[in-house]
């Protein structure tokens, strides 16, 4: 998968997505991360690509030429998204449905936004990674490409990982353990230590749904409540 991102600091992406796991996706040929300077594409001196907005006030815009430029030139893969707080809301599906693809791309504002017409006549799309505002999109911009890259396959080592993680089936994640088995006179769960696997499993997922319910009722509403079975799963395992 190839993922490109417009920004003025190309260097943040870069560092971030060369380390850790997209790093390694990277060095197997499995992710393809480029970030593309929109300076680049900048004639004065200054290597401007802001000014004031038409009409006055607060703070400066990022101008349309250099934005155009960059990505005219690299031709990237599309769709582009740009990376604001109007555009749908990333969430596991969203960043499933961008991993199942060939590829996409991202650009970053700055200061007050970009030129409008930017938006109307050169990106695709709109994503935003929630409601508060940060001072660009590069954070943006790496929080999509880690929710999307390490769900392309072969990037995680176990790729079944990713099917029992939080909202994998709009669910909260069930809690984890490891050795040792006592901790400060805290033990490990009983049943994880027992070796039977359907009883892991139906812990598991009690466990998933009663952190669900205690810290995210809005996604069981969102699933319709609870089902039948799951009510007899967590009779089955009280907490």
């Amino acid at each position: 998968m190839r993922i490109d991102v417009f920004t003025i600091f190309p260097d943040l992406v870069e560092g971030y997505a060369s380390r850790s796991l997209l790093g390694k996706a990277q060095e197997r040929g499995l992710l393809d991360v480029r970030a593309h300077d929109l300076r680049s594409e900048t004639q004065d001196p200054h290597r401007s690509v802001d000014d004031a907005p038409f009409g006055g006030g607060a703070g400066m815009v990022l101008m349309p030429e250099p934005i155009f430029a960059a990505v005219e030139a690299v031709d990237p893969p599309r769709p582009l998204f740009f990376l604001g707080p109007g555009g749908r809301r990333l969430d596991q599906a969203l960043a499933r449905e961008l991993a199942a693809s060939d590829g996409f791309s991202l650009l970053c504002g700055r200061y007050e936004g970009v030129d409008h017409r930017v938006m109307e006549h050169l990106v695709d799309g709109e994503i935003s990674i929630g409601d508060y505002v940060l001072a660009g999109g590069e954070v943006a911009a790496l929080v999509v490409i880690e929710a999307v890259g390490r769900l392309v396959p072969g990037v995680m080592g176990n790729d079944t990982s990713a099917d029992e993680e939080s909202f994998s089936d709009g669910l909260l994640e069930y809690p984890h353990y490891t050795r040792p088995a006592e901790f400060r006179s805290w033990e490990v769960p009983a049943v994880l230590r027992s070796g039977d696997h359907g009883k892991v499993a139906r812990w598991r997922r009690a466990r998933a749904l009663e952190k669900t319910i205690r810290e995210r009722p809005d996604l069981i509403d969102a699933r319709g409540g609870l089902t039948p079975d799951e009510e007899r799963l967590l009779a089955d395992f009280p907490e």
